[in-house]
């Protein structure tokens, strides 16, 4: 791939030096993006933007982790040290479901299979390029939204780095937040509600000078740190697998498998046939299952969700609770179903209890992550109604554990709120902060 084109030029806001690695191309209206720091189309097309990159084939980084793949990744430089997806067969438990070619993928902490992210979540993947691209753009501050896992995952790549970063999450999450090392950096605010309270303050403090709003699902290099977790299970088992298993909050993930499987096929190496997404809720909460199974676009909050806020309070994970996800966005969540004749599946919090002790038995991971156990509930369900065949290529994403080993070889530091604000209160005290914050950066 020849790019002579827009995403060669020097682009405002970022640095002087020329990106050529990679363009980026609006989905829905198909024309290339000059401004490759945009999030959003500049022509009004509701659509997802896309990295395209000029290596057709992938090419294996002499690099640690995720940036092993970094010819796949918006960025110049890998941020290091930087952990990775890990996959690896699962004897234990494809002998439990009938399955002859499982594969796990664990984004988390397991040194004794080599995953080595301290967070324990694979939102770790979405960190590292996120942090490294706004770097080179430009190096301004980002404002992220998280139900937890993402905000602890950015908070330990700010301590390990020295990146500042602004962190927004429900007061819940806060006692998930840890870092491995001391953390400087942080701007932490805790709001008084669910995740989509959160996003709606994360949105004000975007705007204040200096600093980005993250982006999310239309950020390029959230996905495609994602999108590594594919790509390191079609380098390891020499293909891409014919079905792969995610729980989902948002969808990204799952975009991000799609995306990085297009990839794979144009490079010719992996197979030629997209893999198929089974995607997992968790129930009450399913907006997404429930549009799906109707193959409706929209999500229609009466009829997908209803009483979403008690729901979301009786879910064993409430990661995979967002009200907004990138569902029928072009290039988003329907269309990866729809292109991989995908399924979603709606697992009940006794299916995943149940799926938590399979994972310890049979992984070996003492602590998953809740969202980890719903996929491993789907993926109990298809092995069962045949869906799947016994000899089928499986990749089983296990997105986050290993808790309590972190804190077995790491002193853990909570991270504490700078801010917080309760219902119904201004966010202005908080803006007025963190102006004062970022004024020290310069």
């Amino acid at each position: 791939m020849s790019f002579s084109g827009p995403a060669n030029r020097r682009n405002r806001g970022a640095s002087d030096a020329p990106i050529p690695k990679y363009r980026v191309r609006c989905v829905g209206g198909g024309e290339i993006v000059e401004d490759i720091s945009l999030l959003s189309c500049p022509n009004g097309h509701d659509s997802l933007l896309r990295a395209e990159y000029a290596d057709r084939r992938l090419p294996l980084a002499p690099h640690p982790g995720i940036f092993r793949y970094i010819a796949w990744l918006p960025v110049r430089w890998p941020l290091l040290p930087a952990g990775g997806p890990v996959a690896f067969p699962c004897k234990e438990l494809s002998r439990e479901l009938g399955l002859t070619n499982l594969a796990v993928s664990f984004s988390g902490y397991f040194p004794e299979q080599g995953a080595t992210l301290t967070s324990c979540s694979f939102k770790e993947l979405e960190a590292a390029p996120t942090l490294q691209r706004l770097f080179e753009l430009g190096g301004k501050i980002p404002v992220i939204a998280s139900a937890g896992n993402t905000g602890r995952a950015f908070a330990e790549l700010s301590a390990r780095c020295g990146r500042p970063v602004v962190i927004v999450v429900p007061e819940r999450a806060v006692p998930r937040l840890f870092t491995t090392q001391p953390a400087h950096d942080l701007f932490l605010v805790s709001v008084a509600g669910d995740y989509s309270d959160a996003i709606a303050v994360s949105n004000a403090l975007a705007a204040v000078p200096g600093c980005v709003p993250e982006g999310g699902a239309k950020n390029i290099a959230r996905r495609d740190g994602m999108g590594t977790v594919m790509l390191d299970g079609a380098v390891t088992i020499g293909r891409m697998p014919d079905h792969y298993f995610q729980a989902v909050g948002s969808g990204t993930g799952g975009v991000a498998a799609w995306e990085a499987a297009i990839r794979l096929r144009r490079d010719g190496r992996y197979g030629t046939i997209l893999p198929r997404l089974h995607l997992a809720q968790n129930a009450p909460f399913t907006p997404m299952v429930s549009a799906w199974n109707d193959r409706r676009r929209e999500i229609i909050a009466t009829i997908d969700m209803p009483n979403a806020r008690e729901n979301v309070g009786r879910v064993m994970s409430d990661v995979l609770t967002n009200r907004n996800p990138p569902y029928a966005i072009a290039g988003g969540l329907y269309d990866a179903l729809a292109k991989t004749d995908g399924s979603m599946y709606s697992v009940s919090n006794a299916e995943g209890a149940e799926a938590l002790k399979r994972i310890r038995e049979t992984v070996g991971i003492i602590d998953p992550d809740p969202a980890a156990a719903i996929a491993v509930g789907a993926l109990i369900r298809a092995a069962g109604n045949g869906s799947i065949g016994a000899d089928d290529h499986v990749l089983l994403n296990i997105t986050g554990g290993g808790y309590e080993r972190v804190r077995e070889d790491f002193v853990v530091h909570p991270v504490e709120p700078v801010a917080g604000i309760g219902i119904h209160e201004p966010v202005e005290t908080v803006i007025n902060e963190l102006k004062e914050w970022i004024s020290r950066y310069g």
